[in-house]
C-alpha cells in the first residue's frame, strides 16, 4: 500500500475514497452507540441496582460530552492536524467502551461513558473537515449522501441491534455486549485510520493560537444549555433545573463579548461570527437543528410505545424501524448525487415527505389494531425515511458549500452541536409529554385502558414533533425563497 497521505481533491480516487470509508464507519460506529444504549437501560438496572437517576445519567452523560467536545475539537482540527485528532478520539472511544463493557458499578460506568461521550465528540468534526477538505463540487455532495445513507442505517438500526445483543447476552448482562462491540471494531478501524488518513495540518501560521479562555466560555454556555434538557425525565422534576438557562444566556453574551475583542486584536477565535453572515449556513444550521429536535425524539416514544404499550421485545421492537433506515440509505445515496442539480428544493420535498410519513406513523399507531399496529408503522417509516434521507446530507452539502476548507471542522462542530442540542430539547419536551400522559392516566384512575393512555401519549408527542418537522419545511421553504432571489438578482447583474 502507498504510504503517500492524501491531503487534498487532487489526489487519485482510490485514495481519497478509502479515507472516507474510515471517517464514515468510525462515525457510524459513535452514532450508533447513541441510540443502541438506550434499548440496554433495563438490563443495566437488573445488573447493577442502577436508579432511574443514574440510568439517565448514562444516556445525559454521553449526550452533554459528546456536544461538550465537538466545536474545541473541530478547532483543534482545522488548526493542528484532524488525522491526530481523529485517532486520538478513536482511541479514546475504544477504550472507554472496553471500560463500560467491564464496569463492576453503576458509579464506574456512568464516568466511563461520560469519557466515551468526549472521544465520540472528539472524532465527529474531524470526519466532517476531512469529507470537506478531501473532495469538491458533485463529488462532496456525492460523499455526504453516502455519510448521511451511513448515519441513517446507523441511527434506524441502534435499537434492533441493541435488542439482538441482549438477546444474545441475556436480560442481566447483556448490556456489556453493546460496548464488546466498539473494541474489535474500533481496533480494526484505528489500523486503517493510521495507514490512510491525510497528515499535517490544515490552518495558517498565523492562525495556530489556540483561544482557551473562548473555549471554557462557550463550553460552559453549551453545559448550561442543554443540562436542564438532558436530565429531564418527565417525572415530576424539580423546577430549579431551568435556571441553568439564566447562566447559559450569562456565559453566552460573556462568549460573544470575547470572541469580538479577540477578533480585533488580530487572533483566531474559535468561531468565526462572519460564517453567520452566510445565509446558506445559517439557514442550514436552523433547519438541521429544528429537524434533530424531532426524529430523535420520535424514535424515542416509537420505541416506547413499542414496549411499554404493546408490549413488543426490545429485539422486535427495533426492527420496526428497519426500512426507515432502508429507504433513509438510498435517499441518502440519491440526494447526494443530485443535490448539486435540485438545491435546496430537495430538502424542501424530503421534509414534506417526512411529515407525510409521521402523520401515517401516527395513524398507524393508534387506529390499527395490535396486532397489525407494528406492521403497519414499519410500511409508514418506508415515506418517512426516503425523506429523511433527501433531508440530512443534502441540508449537509448546502449548508457547509461556502465554507472555506480551513474551517470546515468548527463549522461542521456547529452543525452537529446543533444536532445535539436539538436533540436535547426535543427529546425533554416529548418524553415530557408522553410520561405525563401516561402516569396522569394511571393517577386518574381513568376508565379507558392501559393501551388507551398509551396510545394518547404517543398522539400527543408526534404531534408536537411533527409540528417540529413543519417548522424545519417552513424554514426550508424560506431559504429556497432567499436562495432564487439570490440567482434572479445575480442572473439580471450578469446581463446588464
Amino acid at each position: 500500500m502507498s504510504s503517500a497521505h492524501p491531503t487534498d481533491a487532487r489526489l487519485d480516487d482510490r485514495t481519497r475514497w478509502r479515507a472516507f470509508a474510515v471517517c464514515v464507519a468510525v462515525a457510524a460506529l459513535t452514532i450508533l452507540d447513541l441510540s443502541k444504549v438506550n434499548v440496554g437501560l433495563p438490563s443495566i438496572e437488573k445488573s447493577l441496582g442502577a436508579t432511574s437517576s443514574s440510568l439517565q445519567l448514562i444516556v445525559a452523560g454521553y449526550a452533554l460530552a459528546f456536544g461538550l467536545a465537538l466545536v474545541p475539537a473541530g478547532r483543534l482540527g482545522d488548526l493542528k492536524s484532524r488525522r491526530a485528532l481523529f485517532i486520538i478520539g478513536l482511541v479514546a472511544f475504544t477504550v472507554s467502551s472496553l471500560l463500560c463493557a467491564v464496569a463492576p458499578t453503576i458509579e464506574v460506568l456512568m464516568v466511563t461513558r461520560i469519557l466515551q461521550g468526549f472521544a465520540a465528540g472528539t472524532q465527529m468534526p474531524q470526519v466532517i473537515g476531512l469529507v470537506q477538505q478531501l473532495f469538491r463540487g458533485p463529488e462532496r455532495g456525492r460523499a455526504f449522501g453516502l455519510f448521511g445513507a451511513m448515519i441513517g442505517i446507523s441511527t434506524a438500526l441502534g435499537p434492533t441491534i441493541g435488542g439482538g445483543l441482549i438477546a444474545i447476552g441475556g436480560e442481566e448482562n447483556g448490556w456489556r455486549l453493546l460496548f464488546w462491540m466498539n473494541v474489535p471494531l474500533g481496533l480494526v478501524a484505528l489500523f486503517f485510520a493510521m495507514r490512510l488518513l491525510p497528515k499535517g495540518a490544515q490552518g495558517q501560521a498565523k492562525d495556530r493560537e489556540l483561544d482557551i479562555v473562548g473555549i471554557l466560555l462557550l463550553g460552559a454556555a453549551i453545559i448550561t444549555l442543554m443540562l436542564p434538557f438532558v436530565l429531564t425525565t418527565g417525572a415530576g422534576d424539580s423546577g430549579a433545573r431551568w435556571l441553568w438557562l439564566i447562566a447559559f444566556v450569562v456565559f453566552l453574551g460573556l462568549f460573544v463579548l470575547w470572541e469580538v475583542r479577540y477578533k480585533q486584536q488580530g487572533k483566531s477565535p474559535v468561531v468565526h461570527f462572519e460564517l453567520f453572515r452566510l445565509s446558506s449556513y445559517r439557514n442550514g444550521l436552523s433547519i438541521v437543528a429544528v429537524y434533530f429536535a424531532a426524529i430523535p425524539a420520535s424514535f424515542l416514544m416509537v420505541t416506547l410505545f413499542l414496549q411499554e404499550g404493546l408490549g413488543l421485545s426490545p429485539l422486535f421492537a427495533g426492527m420496526v424501524s428497519i426500512p426507515f433506515a432502508a429507504t433513509s440509505a438510498v435517499g441518502s445515496y440519491i440526494g447526494g448525487r443530485i443535490v448539486d442539480r435540485v438545491g435546496r428544493a430537495l430538502v424542501v420535498f424530503g421534509l414534506f415527505m417526512v411529515v407525510v410519513g409521521f402523520l401515517l406513523l401516527m395513524l398507524a399507531a393508534v387506529l390499527t389494531p395490535p396486532e397489525v399496529t407494528p406492521w403497519a408503522m414499519a410500511g409508514a417509516f418506508l415515506v418517512g425515511g426516503l425523506g429523511g434521507g433527501f433531508v440530512v446530507s443534502p441540508n449537509q452539502t448546502l449548508t457547509l458549500a461556502e465554507i472555506p476548507v480551513e474551517q470546515s471542522g468548527v463549522a461542521g462542530s456547529m452543525q452537529q452541536l446543533g444536532q445535539r442540542v436539538g436533540t436535547a430539547i426535543g427529546t425533554a419536551v416529548a418524553t415530557s409529554i408522553f410520561y405525563g400522559i401516561v402516569r396522569g392516566a394511571a393517577a386518574g384512575g381513568s376508565g379507558g385502558s392501559r393501551l388507551d393512555a398509551y396510545h394518547d401519549a404517543f398522539r400527543s408527542g408526534t404531534t408536537f414533533t411533527v409540528s417540529l418537522m413543519a417548522l424545519a419545511l417552513v424554514l426550508a421553504v424560506g431559504d429556497l425563497v432567499v436562495r432564487r432571489r439570490a440567482a434572479r438578482r445575480e442572473a439580471a447583474a450578469a446581463a446588464a
